[in-house]
């Protein structure tokens, strides 16, 4: 029996540790290459390691990199993107609680029609909406602006945070909102006094959701940003498709990496409260 049980052990852990190594390996090719020089990627395969380990193409790839008609490498974009990613993740998981606070204790009549109505959001697929929302951007004058990419994603991603705090709220006994009013507490005061501060294990799924939606999202940026206000996938597309004479791939391999590391980050000091958010109620129905 104890053999049957190490046996199967192994078998398990030798299955977890293949597929792991099979999934980051396109993450170490890419992080060898960045250190190699343009002979060394030439004469060696992708799995070997760099004759002479050089950051020439981390140097070139933020700072004169060619994206298109401009050599100003990807900080510029890098920048845009932060500067997009950080209030609408902000607004739509305060919109996501909220709308989740009210169809689940303060129901009104037809809110179950509102929350299901609201679903159909989280499976319009993001060609759909592209031209319906350029009108609406236009209309506004948020076209090609910085504002306008905010004002997008937050709609977009409304559907899911409403979705994740709805799950949450439902597993919260309403005694504890019957008590609080009874108490004098109105409508604004159980939100953030009492809710709120209960909410944190499924925030940090919602910001760890939106934050790597929105930042790895490339179709919005391309159609939505002006050439100031283009987040870093359009800049490393760009970069790829440009030719100015010899491909240089460790350049390419670095940009990809800058552009992957702010989501690598929040992944791993935010990834054991992902889960805790997970187990916690986020998902289910």
């Amino acid at each position: 029996m104890s053999n049957n049980i190490n046996f199967g052990r192994l078998f398990i852990y030798s299955t977890l540790i293949f597929f792991c190594l099979v999934y980051l390996m396109p993450l170490f090719v890419m992080a060898i290459t960045s250190f190699k020089t343009l002979p060394d990627i030439k004469a060696g395969n992708l799995m070997s390691l760099p004759k002479e380990w050089v950051f020439d193409a981390w140097y070139k790839a933020w700072d004169s990199a060619c994206t298109g008609v401009k050599c100003e490498g990807v900080k510029g974009y890098f920048w845009n993107s932060f500067q997009m990613v950080i209030p609408a993740v902000a607004i739509s998981t305060l919109l996501g609680a909220f709308n989740g606070y009210v169809v689940t204790k303060w129901q009104f009549r037809g809110s179950n029609l509102f929350f299901s109505l609201l679903l159909f959001g989280c499976f319009i697929p993001f060609q759909v909406v592209l031209l319906p929302m350029a009108a609406v951007l236009g209309k506004l004058g948020l076209a090609n602006t910085t504002t306008g990419l905010v004002f997008v994603h937050v709609v977009y991603g409304m559907a899911f945070t409403t979705l994740f705090f709805r799950n949450f709220y439902m597993g919260i006994p309403d005694e504890l909102v019957k008590a609080a009013k009874l108490d004098g507490a109105g409508f604004f005061t159980i939100f953030f006094k009492i809710l709120l501060p209960l909410s944190t294990p499924i925030i940090m799924v919602t910001v760890i959701w939106q934050f790597t939606a929105i930042w790895n999202d490339f179709l919005f940026g391309v159609v939505y940003s002006g050439s100031e206000t283009q987040p870093i996938t359009v800049a490393l597309n760009n970069l790829v498709n440009t030719s100015t004479g010899v491909k240089e791939y460790n350049v390419d391999m670095a940009a990809a990496i800058i552009a992957a590391l702010p989501t690598l980050v929040v992944y791993v000091l935010a990834g054991k409260y992902f889960v805790r958010g997970l187990t916690a109620g986020s998902v289910k129905g």
